[in-house]
């Protein structure tokens, strides 16, 4: 999910700003502040990929405001939003992804929104690595994750299996279970492996790359950079790197495993 912040002091304008971003479609969730500090609050408790931000505010100027994000929530975009263009050179400075003038055209607002999350998609691909080939992992900045429970590794294991496809909660229980009965007392087994799962993705900042949903769930898999994703869409790379081995731990995985040997043996 998508999630922007507005930052105004004025109310008409920060209206107005808000109205834009919901008519733009990448924006699944738009917030407006009138205050800073509010802003940053909020910010600091909540995963937001982009701030539009103005820069003359009473309580806290948008630079400082910016600052003291990417101190915070340093993979959140910053796109300052202004009727003064001297303070252009101070906001790139801060390492901003853009720069508007008031008052703001919708298509410029777009084109700017749409540059942000090209660059914080490639930023996730970059750090957020899923490993497929032999047995799998999830490394975080070259690091491996380690989960609390071996049933939510699974779980994230067989949702990058479905490459971005919704799952439901009882298909996605059937096929990680097998023969149990999905009863009170497995629901609510399950639902802690799912919490578990969430928890561990959010510890490493990461958990922009599962949507949990009320019955279903699924990935995203363009915010990840995965081996398989890659043997598929044609990587040499990859392709060379595939030794007839894919997840190996889990036996819901051999149909997939056949299909990729299939792939290299008519090649």
């Amino acid at each position: 999910m998508i999630r922007v912040v507005c930052v105004d002091d004025e109310k008409h304008v920060l209206k107005q700003t808000m109205s834009l971003c919901e008519k733009i479609d990448s924006i699944d969730e738009t917030e407006g502040f009138t205050s800073a500090k509010e802003a940053l609050g909020y910010i600091a408790d909540n995963n937001v990929d982009i701030a539009l931000l103005d820069i003359n505010m009473p309580d806290m100027n948008g630079l400082t405001l910016a600052a003291k994000i990417k101190e915070t929530s340093p993979d959140t975009a910053i796109i300052f939003v202004t009727g003064y263009s001297q303070y252009a050179v101070d906001a790139f400075k801060l390492h901003a992804s853009g720069y508007l003038m008031k008052p703001v055209d919708r298509d410029e607002l777009s084109a700017e929104i749409d540059h942000a999350l090209s660059n914080h998609n490639f930023q996730m691909n970059a750090r957020i690595t899923v490993q497929t080939f032999g047995d799998f992992e999830l490394f975080i900045d070259g690091k491996p994750v380690m989960f609390g429970r071996s049933k939510s590794k699974e779980l994230l294991a067989y949702l990058v299996e479905k490459r971005g496809n919704t799952v439901s909660r009882t298909q996605a229980f059937a096929d990680l279970y097998e023969d149990k009965e999905y009863d009170r007392s497995m629901q609510k087994q399950f639902d802690n492996v799912i919490r578990n799962l969430r928890d561990v993705l959010k510890k490493c900042n990461a958990e922009k790359i599962f949507v949990l949903e009320r019955a279903s769930m699924r990935i995203k898999p363009e915010l990840i950079d995965c081996d398989m994703y890659r043997f598929l869409d044609g990587d040499m790379d990859a392709i060379n790197a595939y030794r007839g081995e894919y997840m190996n731990q889990y036996s819901w995985s051999n149909l997939s495993e056949a299909y990729a040997t299939r792939i290299m043996n008519e090649m």
